[in-house]
């Protein structure tokens, strides 16, 4: 996290340094969670409409059921070239072992708006990374999807865009692999 006196940090050096963490030492403070979720508030939607609620989820219940619905939904993948069945249910178990120390906020949107949700998630990922934090964005589909939505009360008219997992990284973040760089012409 930054301090006060330190100057903030460039968008650009957000974007660069924003990467998924999976495992969390611990979650977000309720101040950094306030000025992510005001972050996510500022996004673009048409007509200013801004068609999102945000969803604090502090429950160690619930938490543990989202956890639990994404480790079976991901049980469901079949495996990929090299992998074996059971490669895939250890990832789905390690999706559900990463709400552990996580602080949890649903983002959802008004029906049909969902793009404006998208949006508001990519600005919480750079302001986590602004907060020294790292961040994680977790989808649900068809019958979990609509338990998740059931889970959380959310109100109708509502639909879940996806889940945030905010906190602080368990390991040191490694910068990514060299990718190419998009030349601009003088």
């Amino acid at each position: 996290m930054r301090l006060p006196w330190e100057a903030p940090m460039d968008v650009y050096e957000a974007i660069e340094k924003r990467r998924t963490i999976r495992f969390f030492k611990k979650g977000a403070t309720e101040e950094q969670l306030r000025r992510i979720i005001l972050a996510g508030s500022k996004a673009p939607s048409g007509g200013n409409s801004q068609p999102w609620e945000f969803i604090v989820i502090d429950d160690p219940d619930v938490i543990e059921q989202l956890g639990e619905l994404k480790h079976q939904l991901n049980k469901t993948f079949k495996p990929g070239p090299g992998q074996t069945q059971q490669d895939v249910e250890e990832r789905a178990l390690s999706q559900k072992k990463g709400f552990a120390n996580a602080s949890v906020v649903a983002v959802c949107t008004t029906q049909g708006q969902s793009s404006a949700g998208w949006l508001a998630v990519e600005n919480m990922s750079l302001a986590a990374v602004a907060d020294g934090l790292g961040s994680n964005i977790i989808s649900y589909w068809d019958e979990p999807k609509k338990e998740v939505e059931k889970l959380i009360g959310l109100p109708e008219g509502y639909q879940l865009t996806c889940v945030l997992k905010f906190g602080v990284p368990e390991a040191e973040v490694a910068p990514p692999p060299a990718t190419a760089r998009i030349q601009l012409a003088p």
